[in-house]
Order: structure tokens, then sequence, then C-alpha cells
């Protein structure tokens, strides 16, 4: 198998370091991106399949269009563009607003659109590849702790079952990744929670939470590096992946197995419950 030419965004932390090394290590060649150079420049050099690039997902269309321009250039092509920069704002949906919200779309949704969608004309060129879209079990569970996070998660779980329709036709792959907490860095608490318009009706709600991340962060049982190499048999057909169908999703971990579950069970049910009213309201043939 020829070595494969990955991009990953946000590779500077968390799942996204952790893929960079799973890589690597079999082979494969890997551009690493990341908002800013200096937690990466460490690497530099260390591996000959490795290079590094700046690229901010939230630059906009035109300074991505050149910025993959140039990332292709590096080995001709790019065969697996890997989806995972984003951030967490944490805090209460009111006391939020529509402001926060928004400042986690921009980076969660339109920054990864952005970023496809910079890749897209190289990877319909060469009439194949393979997008790895890094989501969350958070898409599956409505939770106060991580509220404008899950939302945007589950904005970026029907696009990316969009583009497994829309790029079929191109031989264009797409994975989308559910995993649960895993043990990083990509958030620390209280410094991405919004404290700036606490509303006094939620004091219970803001304090549970701020106690409930308190007692997470750094004891998540989740392990990165595991769940990056699963990403990565999946991708190359190897390992756990052997000899298995091209599986689309690819939930990761005791949370994420649970969540998906339980909320399939409520939608399950309630057809099952309101299925009169459900397939009645058709006008009458």
């Amino acid at each position: 198998m020829s070595p494969k030419v990955w991009l990953i965004t946000g590779a500077s932390s968390g799942l996204g370091r952790s893929l960079v090394d799973s890589v690597l290590a079999r082979g494969d060649r890997v551009i690493a991106t990341s908002r800013i150079l200096g937690p990466i420049l460490h690497l530099n050099g260390t591996n000959d399949n490795l290079r590094l690039l700046q690229l901010d997902i939230t630059a906009g269309v035109d300074v991505l269009r050149s910025i993959i321009k140039e990332a292709v250039g590096l080995w001709g092509r790019i065969d697996v563009l890997v989806n995972n920069g984003g951030s967490c704002y944490l805090g209460i949906l009111e006391e939020g607003g529509s402001d926060l919200l928004r400042k986690q779309y921009e980076v969660n949704v339109f920054g990864l659109v952005d970023v496809t969608n910079a890749c897209l004309p190289y990877l319909r060129a060469q009439h194949e590849g393979t997008i790895v879209i890094i989501g969350s079990r958070s898409a599956w569970t409505c939770e106060t702790i991580a509220t404008m996070y899950g939302s945007s998660k589950a904005a970026v779980h029907a696009i990316a079952e969009t583009w497994t329709v829309e790029l079929a036709q191109f031989n264009i792959r797409v994975l989308l990744v559910e995993p649960s907490a895993f043990r990083t860095r990509a958030v620390r608490i209280p410094d991405n929670y919004n404290l700036s318009n606490s509303i006094t009706a939620y004091d219970t709600t803001r304090e549970l939470n701020l106690q409930w991340y308190a007692g997470w962060d750094g004891n998540q049982v989740g392990d990165p590096d595991k769940a990056m190499e699963a990403v990565v048999d999946v991708v190359r057909g190897e390992g756990a992946a052997n000899g298995k169908p091209w599986p689309r999703y690819l939930a990761l971990g005791k949370d994420a197995d649970r969540d998906i579950r339980a909320k399939c069970k409520i939608m399950a049910d309630h057809l099952d419950e309101w299925s009169e009213v459900v397939k009645r309201v058709d006008f009458d043939s």
C-alpha cells in the first residue's frame, strides 16, 4: 500500500495530537496543522513523513484555499482530511445567548465546512479520498454542561451525513467519529465556562455544572491513543476494521454506546406511542 497523505486540523493537542503519532507509526504521511505553530514546532524534523503547517480554520474561505493549495504541494495530494480542529464554549444557553452560540458555531461548524470545501476540488480531481469528521457523543444527549458544544456537534453530524450522500459519486468516503470524553487537554475549567452574564435563577445549575467539571477534568476514562488507533484502522482497513465494510460512523467509548442507544430508544418509543398521530397527518387519498 502506498503511503497515504493525511491533513489533520487541530493537531497540537488532544485527539489530533494522538492521531498524528498513530498515522506516522503506520508509515503514512502527515500534514499536521494548528492555529498557531508554537505548540507543535518541537515536532519539526522528528519524522521524514511529517510536515507542519499553520492553519486557522476560521481564517475564511480565500485564506484556506491558499493554505490547502500549499498543503497539496507538499506531497502532491491529500488522501485523508481529518476535521479535528474545534473549540468548546461552556455555559448555560440563556446566559451565553446567541453571541456565544455563534462563536461556537463559527469554529466547530463553519470552520469545518470551509476547510472541507477548500479540499474538495483536489479530492474530486483524484476521484478518491477520505474525510474524517470528529463529532461527539454530546450530539446525542441533552446536557446543561455542554449545551452549545453539543448543539454544534449535532449540526456537524447532519453535515457529515449530507456529505456522505453528496460525495459518494466522487469515490470520497466520509467517516463520522463520535467519541465519548477522552483524557485530553481540550477542556480546562473554569477557563472555558461563560460567567459573564450570570442570571440568579440559574445559580444552582451553574454551580452544579462547575462542580461536575472539577471532578471530571483529568479523570476521563477514555484513552485518546487507543481511540485514534481505531480511526487509523478504519481508514486503512486494518486491525479491527480488516474485512469489514466502510462503517460511515465510528462511536468510541462506553458513554457514546450508552447515550446513542438511549436516544435511539427514546425516538423509537415515541414513534410507537404516537404512531396514530404520526401517520394520520397526510391528505386523505
